[in-house]
């Protein structure tokens, strides 16, 4: 019993210092990292460096200071770097099928920030989600959903599925349908339709609105309603168009169809 504890004595007067000094390193390295991060984003303010950029680069270099620090732990704790290069080396096949949908995701982000198809802000559509890009990181992107969810996408799949931007043109046309009767007139629905878009503040002049029939179907003639707005304005303008234009259509006496249910008694 003895000799153990001599043993265990012998290493940890051994090692100790070893331990302590690393783990010196790495509160203080952190620390550092911290700093260093934290300068460069300044640095990147003043010279106007994108947002995007910012902080794609931001996180890019704190990984690889966080890698270089590791290292640097682990070499002060006894681990021989060549030694465990050759371990990491020797493990390459299956290090690679593990990481392989990381290091896809990690290709994908550096294509992103290449061609640049959104930036942080703009309202996006892609992987079936739409929401506004909240950020991009290095192996994922993260949305703001329509509901205020977080949404984060890998971007490996961001980088090679479609992608809609709405807010790169600056403006966006609302499609609406609505249905009046066979017996109503159109040029008189039409100048209604017309109306209520041209009242609205938020839709556009230019583009000009436009309202046709787009359609004569089983039970209704349907007309295309399509104003032009700021992208920012979307919803409130869709909304508002949908209600100011049952109210114009109500006081206009134009009716518009719905299903009815005939009881017929014996």
């Amino acid at each position: 019993m003895e000799e153990y504890l001599e043993k265990i004595k012998e290493l940890l007067i051994e090692y100790t210092p070893n331990v302590i000094t690393a783990l010196i390193i790495l509160i203080v390295g952190l620390f550092l990292i911290n700093i260093v991060i934290k300068s460069s984003k300044k640095i990147m303010i003043k010279r106007g460096v994108d947002l995007t950029l910012q902080k794609f680069l931001g996180n890019l270099s704190s990984w690889v200071l966080k890698i270089l620090l590791f290292i640097t732990v682990i070499s002060k704790l006894g681990v021989a770097t060549t030694s465990f290069a050759a371990i990491v080396a020797s493990a390459g096949l299956a290090i690679g099928l593990a990481l392989q949908g990381s290091l896809a995701n990690f290709a994908g982000g550096v294509l992103i920030m290449i061609f640049r198809p959104f930036k942080i802000g703009d309202l996006v559509e892609a992987q079936g989600e739409i929401g506004a890009v909240k950020e991009i990181e290095i192996f994922t992107t993260k949305l703001t959903g329509l509901s205020n969810k977080e949404i984060i996408i890998p971007n490996g799949s961001l980088s090679n599925g479609t992608i809609i931007n709405y807010t790169v043109e600056g403006t966006r046309r609302v499609d609406l349908i609505f249905g009046v009767s066979y017996d109503t007139d159109i040029k008189k629905t039409k100048e209604v339709l017309m109306h209520v878009l041209m009242q609205h503040p938020k839709v556009l002049k230019d583009p000009a609105p436009a309202v046709m029939v787009s359609e004569l179907a089983d039970s209704s003639v349907n007309f295309a309603v399509r104003p032009w707005c700021a992208s920012a304005d979307y919803w409130s303008v869709y909304f508002d168009i949908t209600e100011n234009t049952k109210i114009a259509l109500d006081e206009a006496g134009i009716e518009i169809p719905y299903p009815h249910i005939v009881e017929i008694k014996k």
